[in-house]
């Protein structure tokens, strides 16, 4: 490559010019940013921070211009995080007053309608993976796995919330404009999703990590929920060992979704979040709390902690657990074993 301006010669992956300092990508930088201006008049927010996003990338992580486009991506985080949903609150439905089983079941989704209106104007993302041929087929071999270790029901359910959990992350990085693959599937290990671009504030980054962990606490009440309305066990251990996998993912370490949101927390917020870890565990007996409460402990003392609070995701990381420890120790009743007919009777019975 040469400059446009002096001639002189760029080495690839340069984004300034060695010579006369110029910006290597200044007219697609022009070009973006009208892009972003006419997608944020508009009102297409997330559109908006995509195209700031990537001239993010082509600017000097130290350069003035890379300052200011960082503060408007933060503006925008802010608008986005502000809008309300879509989701409107649904009119009760007729079959809710049906008697018998079903009317019990409908009193109770429509008892909880704020889940149900969620799951409904979701569905079209919730089907969007299955579609993307990377994510059914490593699905099912998941769902083999886990049926030869515990039965098709149960994996069945387990698989499931794993998805959901992993189209949580997808629907927040849509929200802010970052594409994104569908869920691939690591049999016996979970689920991940790539980003084609990074979120460009930790705030952005907690904020997509604690979404799968929101979206699989929404399974794993869903769950529950159904276990209340049929009184089938296998719906209280789908919804018991959901929040447990859920609970885990909160971890503050290595890419796990913990790790992503402590990023955004100083180490006041981190120390108290420790001890509400370590609160749960003397609450629940729930060991998994315990190792979450050291390795929490270890990294409110570590230099990477911003300085400014970030309120919103403490409080957001301080509900998860919360429910998904109370959920974690969900009762589990024993499947009733068939009473065994005499051989006697057998050999009788027509």
């Amino acid at each position: 490559m040469t400059c446009t301006q002096c001639s002189a010669e760029i080495a690839q992956g340069l984004l300034v010019c060695p010579s006369c300092h110029t910006l290597v990508h200044r007219d697609e930088l022009k070009t973006i940013a009208a892009e972003a201006e006419a997608a944020s008049a508009a009102g297409a927010l997330a559109e908006s921070l995509n195209a700031w996003r990537r001239a993010l990338q082509l600017l000097p992580p130290h350069s003035a211009q890379h300052a200011a486009i960082r503060q408007k991506t933060d503006q925008l985080v802010r608008q986005i995080d502000s809008a309300p949903h879509s989701a409107k609150a649904a009119p009760k439905p007729k079959w809710a007053s049906a008697a018998g089983t079903l009317g019990v079941i409908g009193l109770l989704l429509w008892k909880f309608k704020f889940i149900l209106v969620f799951a409904l104007t979701k569905a079209k993302l919730l089907l969007l993976g299955l579609t993307k041929a990377s994510t059914f087929f490593s699905m099912l071999l998941s769902l083999g796995l886990y049926w030869s270790i515990w039965g098709w029901k149960f994996a069945l359910g387990i698989v499931l919330s794993i998805y959901v959990h992993e189209m949580g992350h997808i629907w927040m990085l849509r929200r802010y404009g970052i594409p994104a693959t569908a869920p691939m599937f690591i049999p016996g290990l979970g689920a991940f999703i790539r980003m084609k671009q990074y979120p460009a504030s930790p705030h952005e980054d907690a904020r997509v990590g604690l979404a799968g962990p929101v979206w699989g606490l929404g399974a794993a009440v869903a769950s529950w929920l159904i276990f209340l309305g049929t009184g089938a066990p296998i719906f209280a251990a789908i919804a018991r060992f959901g929040a447990w996998v859920n609970l885990f993912n909160l971890l503050p370490i290595f890419q796990l979704d913990g790790g992503h949101a402590f990023r955004a927390l100083t180490k006041k917020e981190r120390a108290l979040i420790a001890a509400l870890m370590f609160v749960m565990w003397i609450t629940t007996h729930e060991g998994l709390l315990l190792i979450l409460a050291a390795v929490a402990a270890f990294r409110a003392f570590q230099k990477d902690a911003p300085t400014q609070r970030d309120t919103k995701i403490l409080l957001h990381f301080a509900f998860l657990i919360i429910t998904l420890s109370l959920l974690s120790k969900l009762p589990v009743p024993l499947e009733p074993k068939p009473e065994k007919q005499p051989l006697i009777a057998k050999l009788a019975s027509p």
